[in-house]
């Protein structure tokens, strides 16, 4: 996967965002306020209402971390060179989320100086690169034997939501397939004597808090390995959980970081990304020079924080559902839900022509290299639709397929019953811009994409599947 300059930049016209300016930090989709105005990382609900569940306790008390699992941010420039991560030696290289391939390594265009991955088992280091928009997201990142290498990468816009997409399910290395630096508090806000921290806070749940099924809700598109096994709360990846505006903050009294944690966990909350071991809440900091450190000077364990984590603990609660949402920019939103179902990832059948067209994540779109004659293939895996939960569609509904195409080439799409003998529904060959609607046909699908290459010079092809009516 070659991720050079010009691939990157042509990223505007098959996803339909820009590259950059580099952006002021009071502007959202930037290094310092990552995100759209309107992303749920950046936007409050209004009178929400809760369930009743409590995080239990567990081995450890709750804690405010930055170190070992937390994640460093790190600013790339344009005059940093570009850097190939290779995958560890007993792997066969880094694993691709959201191409669901392993790649011997990827190409990342501007790699800063100082990347510190966190030094943990997990590994996290989220790079953000402004002039492309886009955040490149870690894990198990390490310098080893004088080459980066790490187990896997993902990556998600600068100004996008901060979660993943039916179509683009993957994209961070946080086990709700969110970036890392999603969500936490950052470096440049520990000190920054506002009242409370500007957006949505960052929470890992440990296995008796966590829900096995469902393993995660909306906005979160993955879970945990293994959630079904391991866990046994009822907490979902992807939930939103708050204080009660009725929780006294009179009680918290240790620090004014401790107060300010709570005001925020009383207006934006804190989303669960990600599971731990042993503590019932882990709340996280951005690793740096500035310490998060809540305990008072020269005490490594301060009773009164411990009791007041511990508070928190026994006072949130998971948001159920809200009167309303409020951005950003303190406008009244409906969060949006409505999302692309298609994405072009194989495995792919060559069915006519000299040689595939491959997947490539940045684009979302099959690439075909020049060609004399047509290249034609199929994908029967099924693997063009994940099975998002929230996401799957319903026998009745009406969808509109429309084919987002380069240089002369074509897609279509059918719906086969679960044996893939039967075609349920079938769409003509189309080409850019061209679309077709219809009613979903069946609860038991199996989706086949097909595309179909220009001819002469390079061409691509991507479509999308959206919702238009219920």
């Amino acid at each position: 996967m070659k991720y050079l300059l010009s691939l990157w930049v042509g990223i505007n016209l098959c996803l339909g965002f820009s590259v950059v300016a580099w952006g002021s930090e009071d502007e959202f989709g930037t290094f310092k306020r990552p995100f759209a105005v309107d992303s749920l990382w950046n936007s409050k609900p209004v009178n929400p209402q809760f369930t009743n569940f409590e995080i239990p306790l567990s081995k450890y008390f709750p804690a405010v971390q930055q170190g070992t699992y937390s994640t460093g941010v790190f600013l790339a420039k344009e005059t940093d060179a570009p850097v190939k991560v290779y995958g560890y030696p007993e792997r066969k290289g880094v694993w691709d989320p959201d191409s669901e391939q392993v790649k011997p390594f990827v190409t990342i265009p501007h790699w800063p100086k100082e990347v510190i991955p966190a030094s943990g088992s997990d590994g996290h280091a989220d790079i953000v690169d402004e002039g492309l928009g886009i955040i490149h997201s870690f894990w198990q990142l390490k310098f080893k034997d004088g080459r980066w290498m790490a187990e896997q990468y993902a990556w998600t816009r600068l100004d996008g939501r901060g979660w993943g997409d039916p179509a683009h399910y993957f994209q961070g290395a946080r086990a709700a397939a969110v970036p890392s630096l999603a969500g936490i508090i950052r470096q440049h806000e520990i000190e920054d004597q506002k009242p409370v921290f500007e957006h949505a806070l960052a929470i890992s749940l440990t296995d008796n808090g966590l829900s096995p099924k469902p393993a995660y809700i909306f906005p979160a598109t993955s879970a945990d390995t293994y959630s079904e096994k391991r866990h046994f709360g009822q907490i979902p990846e992807g939930a939103l959980l708050m204080l009660p505006q009725s929780f006294d903050e009179s009680k918290i009294q240790s620090s004014p970081k401790m107060k300010k944690i709570v005001r925020t966990l009383k207006t934006y909350g804190a989303y669960v990304v990600d599971e731990n071991y042993g503590t019932p809440y882990v709340i996280y900091v951005e690793n740096g020079p500035v310490s998060f450190n809540l305990n008072r000077p020269k005490l490594s364990w301060d009773n009164q924080v411990a009791d007041e984590l511990n508070l928190i603990r026994s006072s949130l609660r998971q948001v159920a559902s809200a009167d309303k949402w409020i951005n950003g920019a303190g406008q009244e939103f409906i969060p949006a839900r409505n999302f692309n179902l298609l994405s072009m990832r194989g495995p792919w059948t060559l069915k006519q022509g000299d040689s595939l067209g491959e997947f490539d994540t940045l684009t979302q779109a099959v690439m075909f290299g020049p060609t004399s004659r047509p290249v034609t293939q199929d994908n029967y895996s099924g693997r063009g639709m994940q099975a998002i939960l929230w996401a799957r569609p319903k026998v009745g509904e009406t969808f509109r397929f429309r084919a987002i195409t380069t240089g002369g080439a074509k897609v279509s799409m059918r719906i086969l019953d679960k044996s893939r003998q039967q075609a349920l529904y079938q769409t003509k060959l189309l080409e850019n811009g061209d679309s077709e609607t219809f009613t979903w046909p069946s609860s038991d699908f199996v989706p086949m994409l097909s595309v179909t290459s220009g001819v002469g010079s390079s061409s691509s092809a991507r479509a999308e599947l959206i919702k238009i009516s219920r």
